[in-house]
């Protein structure tokens, strides 16, 4: 009796480090919706308050998909100072990020984004060691050249006296905080899933901003917020943050800090093209050249040998 070969897979399996590139291109394009929908909302609402809402309504997402699939075993909030450590650094992250929306245009904040790669490079190195090719700092120095020609508005001038706005100088801090997040998942996580790892981030996290935020929390009028606000809510809690938060975790398990943040550099791109689904215009011509360039960064990136580091 003759035996079958096994039938071909008409689709290849996709190595680990491919979904993980998938994983963060995702990302980007839900990332991007946040600037321009936070914009809109950033001067309606406490970013403390904001924030506090979407990782509870995030939280519970998550918490859900965890007890109908994996469970709540114990083993996997071992050691909960990991998590408390972790949400309040992203806690930082989105305060600071809609505090500057407050001012900044969604184009230039994502800009001020593109420069996590660098930061979240150094602190890759510093937190595991992890080296730099010579072609990944060549195409990181590019991708912040670019983010400064955006952030600058294509005047040199600006850069040398350091015009920045105050909304971007504020966001930028937030992109620190980010930049630090990204290597210390890889470092602090002990193998328990990315759903359970984001899950407990969002817990801490929504206790460090309830804690933070109790004032605007009880002085808000809730009912009288503006749909606009209710949508940012209900985007960045599902979109935003469950679901980024999930692949951004993924992705950082399978990937170096450096090509992780990378994809960063493709938000400016899709936040132009969330302004105009939005009807809010696209910005000036003097800053394509910038984002052009941050986009060849991304595939100078995605050229770059995989190997671990």
């Amino acid at each position: 009796m003759r035996l079958r070969p096994a039938p071909r897979r008409l689709v290849p399996r996709m190595s680990g480090q491919a979904r993980g590139h998938l994983a963060m291109l995702i990302f980007a394009a839900l990332v991007a919706g946040s600037f321009s929908l936070g914009s809109l909302a950033a001067n309606q609402i406490s970013p403390a308050a904001l924030n506090a809402l979407r990782f509870a309504l995030a939280g519970a997402i998550l918490g859900a998909a965890a007890l109908a699939s994996t469970g709540l075993p114990r083993a996997a909030f071992r050691a909960p100072w990991r998590y408390a450590l972790l949400g309040a650094v992203f806690a930082v992250y989105f305060v600071l990020m809609f505090e500057g929306l407050k001012t900044a245009t969604p184009v230039s904040a994502a800009a001020v984004f593109t420069l996590t790669p660098v930061l979240s490079a150094g602190f890759g190195w510093l937190l595991l060691r992890q080296r730099l090719t010579r072609q990944i700092g060549l195409a990181l120095l590019l991708g912040a050249g670019g983010a400064l020609w955006v952030i600058f508005r294509g005047d040199p001038a600006a850069l040398l006296r350091l015009e920045v706005g105050r909304g971007e100088a504020i966001y930028f801090g937030g992109c620190v905080a980010h930049a630090i997040y990204t290597p210390l998942v890889r470092k602090l996580n002990r193998g328990e899933p990315a759903l359970l790892f984001s899950l407990g981030v969002l817990v801490a996290g929504f206790i460090v901003l309830s804690a933070a935020g109790a004032r605007d929390l009880a002085a808000m009028d809730w009912a009288g917020l503006p749909a606009v606000v209710w949508v940012t809510i209900v985007y960045t809690a599902v979109f935003a943050s469950a679901a980024t938060f999930v692949l951004l975790q993924y992705a950082t398990l399978r990937l170096p800090s450096s090509k992780v943040m990378a994809y960063t550099y493709l938000t400016p791109s899709w936040v132009i093209g969330w302004q105009l689904a939005l009807g809010q215009g696209g910005p000036g011509w003097i800053v394509l050249p910038g984002i052009g360039v941050t986009v060849l960064a991304l595939l100078l990136l995605l050229r770059d040998p995989e190997r671990a580091r």
